[in-house]
Order: structure tokens, then sequence, then C-alpha cells
């Protein structure tokens, strides 16, 4: 919005010149995301306590969650607010690939209030009946990836998928590119959905993976420095950069309150959309091996359950009773009941994410 109304007046004064430049609108977008999430964040987590939404838990989790009882969730919404307003402020607003990432918030972030609003309001313990949050995370998916796919606009064959590590090397997956991309959309955002299970946890790991997507989206933006490094330009990644400032300004916001002990919880709400969100920006910058080497935690998280329902399911039948792989799943949950405190886990995984960061980025350099 700020660049529709201040660019045009450059011709005026040389200092409206600086709403054109990418670096310029990340600062200010993820300066004003940071600075609303924490305006906003107390007045929400207190509206939240008074209308009783908080959290329940689940009696299979570590003991030491019961101390979680009562917490506020639903605190996604502190995230989409701060990022869509900063968003509306700094990103070019007719730019296809900014129109896509709204469809992705508000349809992901509207599938995970009503999970939500059914868990804390309605008490419907499971929330929304995960056949139908299924087939709106796998709606919204066909929808986006239609889009790209039948685009002009967005990237030069697009349905090609890039391997790192290797200089030049990519495959061409034509039609198939529209179910491979639907599946990563929606699996993608089940995993952090899953990886969200301790204070600080999904947004501190999110956080590190948006950066590696951030640097990576300033770099194929840029046409010189793209060409430079052996990276394809992408016309729009520069508004993607915008964006995804925007998203880890609210995500650092929003770790003030969620970080240990967490005031406030992003519940579905958070965790679906922002896990969607990451997919789509992986997918229109052409980069999605490099965000599952980014984002490995949420596929080791989202493996712990695969795998340990099907043992289960496997040797209940064989045996007559089922076995596990893991004391719980999603992971985080199995090195509690090894009896590593909640605190350790989590800044662990951070080490580790940005160990993951730091591979996925040597990546440019090795192509």
């Amino acid at each position: 919005m700020l660049y529709h109304l201040l660019y045009p007046l450059a011709k005026y004064s040389i200092v409206f010149n600086v709403f054109r430049y990418v670096t310029f609108r990340s600062i200010g977008a993820f300066i004003t995301s940071l600075i609303i999430s924490l305006l906003v964040g107390p007045a929400f987590i207190k509206m939240l306590k008074k209308r009783s939404a908080v959290e329940t838990i689940d009696e299979d989790l570590p003991e030491r969650h019961r101390l979680k009882q009562g917490t506020p969730t639903m605190g996604g919404i502190i995230i989409l607010v701060s990022l869509l307003i900063s968003s509306l402020l700094w990103n070019v607003l007719t730019n296809p690939v900014i129109l896509m990432m709204y469809l992705t918030t508000v349809w992901l972030g509207i599938l995970g209030f009503l999970d939500d609003y059914l868990k804390n309001f309605v008490k419907a313990k499971k929330g929304l009946l995960p056949r139908y949050k299924l087939l709106g995370q796998l709606s919204v998916g066909l929808i986006l990836t239609l889009a790209i796919y039948y685009s002009s606009s967005i990237a030069t064959n697009i349905t090609a998928l890039q391997i790192p590590f290797f200089k030049n090397l990519i495959i061409p997956l034509s039609w198939f590119f529209i179910p491979f991309a639907v599946l990563f959309i929606t699996g993608t955002s089940n995993a952090v959905n899953l990886t969200d299970g301790l204070d600080g946890l999904a947004a501190g790991t999110l956080t590190f993976s948006f950066l590696g997507l951030g640097v990576m989206s300033y770099l194929k933006g840029n046409f010189i420095v793209a060409d430079y490094l052996n990276l394809e330009f992408i016309v729009n990644a520069g508004e993607l950069t915008v964006f995804i400032s925007a998203v880890i300004g609210t995500l650092i916001g929003f770790l003030w309150f969620n970080s240990y002990p967490a005031q406030v919880f992003m519940g579905d709400t958070g965790s679906l959309t922002l896990g969607g969100i990451a997919a789509v920006i992986s997918i229109l910058l052409k980069e999605e091996i490099f965000f599952i080497i980014l984002g490995f935690i949420f596929v080791y998280e989202a493996l712990s359950v695969i795998m340990q329902r099907t043992w289960f399911k496997y040797t209940k039948k064989k045996y007559g009773q089922g076995r596990r792989i893991f004391l719980c799943a999603p992971v985080h949950h199995h090195y509690e009941l090894k009896g590593m405190h909640e605190s350790k886990i989590v800044m662990r995984f951070y080490i580790v994410a940005a160990l993951l960061t730091a591979i996925a980025l040597s990546t440019i350099k090795l192509r």
C-alpha cells in the first residue's frame, strides 16, 4: 500500500524513491510485523483467557504438560493479523505471487481457526474432523497449484524440480507437478502442525527456515547476483522477500509470548497456515528440495508419527498387541519421556535448525 501511495511521489522528491527497493521494504515489513505482534499480543492473550480459549492437555502427553492446562491458545491470530497488516503496507499488492500468499494465509488461517474454535468454544475434543481439514488443505493446494501451473508470469519452467548440490540438475515433472505440489503443500502444513507441541518449538524452528527462504528469494530476485551464483532469476522473488521478512518479524514477536514458559500457543490457526505459507513460497521459488533440507525437523517430526502409527498397526495385526518405536510421537514428546527438559529439547532443535539452514544455504555455492 505504501508503495502504491508514496512511490509515485518520487518524481517530486527523490526521498520516495526508496520504496522501490526490496531491501528497504523488507526491513520495514520486518519491523512493522514485529512491533504489531508485540503490541497486540498482551491484549489478545488477556481476551483469550477471558473467553476461556485455553489449552486442553491430552492424557497421553508427559505429566509435566499438565502445568500447561489453562494456557491460552489460538495465538496464531496474533501472527496472521500482524503478518497481513505488515504485508499490506509494504508489498506491491498487484503482484500475482503476493495475491497467492494472501489466498494461502487467509484460507489456511480460516481452516485452522475453525479447528481451534471447535476445540475451545464448542468443546469438540478433536476439533474439525480430519477429513474436512484434509479436504480444505487439498482444495487450496489444488487451486494454488493450478494457478502456478497455468501462469506465465511466475517463473520459466516452473514444473521442473531443482536438485541442490548439483549444477544445472533439474527433473522435469510435467503434469506430475500438480499432484506433487498439492501433496507438498498439504504435507508441509501438517508437518509444522505436528511440530507445534512444545513452548517455542514451531515458532523458533520456522524462523530459521523462513530466514533461509528469505535469503534464497532475495538472491533469486536480483538478476546480477542470481546470474553470478548460477541461480535462476525469478522476477517476482523480490516481493516474496518482503513477505518473508514480515513472517520472520511476526514469528519473533510471537516468540516473546510463546517461549518457555509459554503465555500463549499458536494453535492450528498459526501452525497450519505457516506450514502452508512455507510450502507455497518454496514452490514459487522452485526450491522444494532446498526447503526439505531447511525444514528437515518438520520432516523428522512427521515421519516419527507415520512410523509410530504404521508399526503399531502392523504389530497389533501380527502379534495381537501393538508395539511402539518411540515412547510417544511426535518425537519431541519421546525426548520428554526420556527425561529431557522441555527447554533443552527446544534449544537443541534450534541448534539443529540453524545447522540445517547453514547446510541448505551452502548448496547455493555448490550449484
